[in-house]
């Protein structure tokens, strides 16, 4: 596990693995403020954003129907070009995605 900051933040125990073993590599942080919860996700550099955001999305909150439904941010704004990799949409080693839903919901 890397020595950034970011990937020594309490996260679930399991690791999301989507760089096979060997290969390059970067650590991510994927959090979502509506579940309090985290998780690590270790994944090539040039994987699309999409697909960390459906496998974040997986991991916690399974009940969403819709990933359209939902964004990835980025230090506070919005990744607009899901398909694009995540080292051209400036995400690095150590980085925390934010995934939340596109609309605000009503607090009950």
């Amino acid at each position: 596990m890397s020595s950034v900051f970011a990937n020594q933040l309490r996260a679930r125990r399991s690791t999301i693995r989507l760089a096979a073993e060997g290969a390059p590599a970067i650590t991510i942080r994927v959090e979502m403020p509506e579940v309090w919860d985290a998780v690590r996700i270790v994944t090539p550099p040039d994987e699309p954003v999409i697909t960390i955001k459906q496998r974040a999305l997986e991991a916690l909150f399974p009940e969403a129907e819709y990933h359209s439904d939902f964004v990835l941010k980025l230090r506070g704004w919005e990744i607009l070009d899901e398909g694009a990799p995540l080292v051209e949409v400036g995400v690095v080693e150590g980085t925390i995605l934010l995934l939340t839903h596109r609309r605000k919901r009503p607090v009950r």
